[in-house]
């Protein structure tokens, strides 16, 4: 019998937004920013010598390159962000970490100070 893990690592950036769409008076449309966490999430096997399903140092430096990428930026001034949601930054984290992590199986979201989540299964 197989045994199946998922281990996960996590990455914290500061980013400013803002939504172009929408009605005229939305607060949505001005700049603001947010606290972002980004977890990534691999699933497999143990392998290796080591018995380890991805090496949590690489994980965490892909993790932590791809939200330097975005730390202190405007997220709509990144190609695929124009519309930046909490969709769409899933969507990023996945194109950047999946040629390296092909196990990876999650890529998780948060704005903690608002309380809003979003999961991507991959």
């Amino acid at each position: 019998m197989s045994q199946i893990f998922e281990v996960t690592k996590a990455a914290t950036f500061d980013a400013a937004h803002h939504f172009p769409m929408g009605p005229e008076n939305s607060p949505h449309r001005r700049v603001h920013g947010h606290s972002f966490v980004v977890e990534a999430t691999v699933r497999g096997e143990r392998t290796g010598d080591m018995g380890f399903v991805v090496d949590l140092t690489r994980l965490e430096a892909g993790l932590k390159a791809a939200a330097g990428e975005l730390d202190h930026s405007l997220l709509n001034e990144h190609a695929g962000l124009e519309r930046p949601s909490l969709e769409a930054l899933c969507l990023w984290f996945s194109d950047r970490l999946k040629p390296e992590f092909p196990g990876l199986s999650r890529v998780t979201l948060v704005r903690p100070t608002i309380g809003e989540r979003c999961v991507l299964q991959v």
